[in-house]
């Protein structure tokens, strides 16, 4: 008896300090990681017009706009997580000025200092492309980050197709298997931003290796002058998607009010 006693209240405590832990995490609305495509293929210029299309669209009125919003029961906060990535190996989480691998968005004074500090970040890499070491390093950054988010989401931009890392079924299959990964690991959603200027098909390479989850999509853009609009729009969807339980009760609303209509 003395032995299951002392065993019950060891889980006793375990259980308490998950919950401690879980309520010191600050909450937010989502967990959004952005891995940033800088191998070879990103020469100079286009790395100028992709670093300032994030740092512009962060401080866009539509994407501080869309964090602020506290209807439906939304908190009004992000967390922010911004990593550069190459070939194998290849990753570098960019801190915030303070020094923090995730940044708090919760105000438009936030957002303006995480875009001002994005803004004057120098490129790393430049080396191959391993799509599929991006997303597994970054998947693993999630974990104890301070922050608890009704979703979590990774965001991948990009101009290339995986042609490095590890996977002995070749490039491909360890990308669609760090996705998955990823998935299976609690992220709700795997995101795309594709530039067609180097290889016109890495929109399908990417719908069929790398988008995954719930709510998750793809934009794309032809050339990286496009980048800020279409990183625009993907930053507010992405802030914006509700949880699948929502979309869900929202889908079977617009389903009765149909039904109504008709009756009518």
């Amino acid at each position: 008896m003395r032995i299951l006693s002392r065993l019950f209240a060891a889980i006793a405590v375990v259980f308490c300090l998950g919950l401690a832990s879980e309520a010191s995490a600050i909450a937010v609305d989502v967990e959004l990681q952005l891995l940033v495509d800088v191998s070879g293929s990103v020469d100079s210029t286009e790395f100028d017009l992709q670093r300032t299309g994030y740092a512009n669209a962060i401080r866009s009125q539509a994407v501080i706009d869309s964090i602020l919003d506290t209807s439906g029961g939304r908190i009004g906060a992000i967390a922010v997580q911004f990593v550069y990535w190459s070939g194998a190996g290849q990753q570098k989480i960019i801190k915030n000025a303070g020094g923090q691998e995730w940044t708090l968005i919760n105000s438009q004074m936030s957002a303006n200092s995480f875009g001002n500090w994005i803004a004057i970040q120098p490129g790393t890499f430049f080396g191959q492309t391993a799509v599929g070491e991006a997303i597994d390093f970054g998947a693993a950054q999630f974990a104890g980050n301070g922050y608890e988010g009704v979703r979590k989401v990774i965001d991948v931009s990009g101009d290339g197709a995986t042609n490095d890392g590890y996977g002995i079924e070749g490039p491909a299959a360890s990308t669609s298997a760090a996705r998955d990964a990823a998935l299976g690991s609690g992220i709700d959603a795997i995101n795309g931003l594709v530039i067609l200027n180097e290889e016109p098909n890495v929109d399908l390479f990417y719908l069929a290796n790398v988008i995954g989850g719930s709510g998750s999509f793809l934009e794309q853009v032809n050339s990286f002058a496009d980048f800020e609009q279409a990183v625009q729009v993907k930053l507010v969807r992405e802030i914006t998607t509700p949880e699948p339980a929502l979309s869900l009760l929202l889908g079977l609303s617009a389903l009765l009010l149909v039904a109504r209509g008709r009756r009518a």
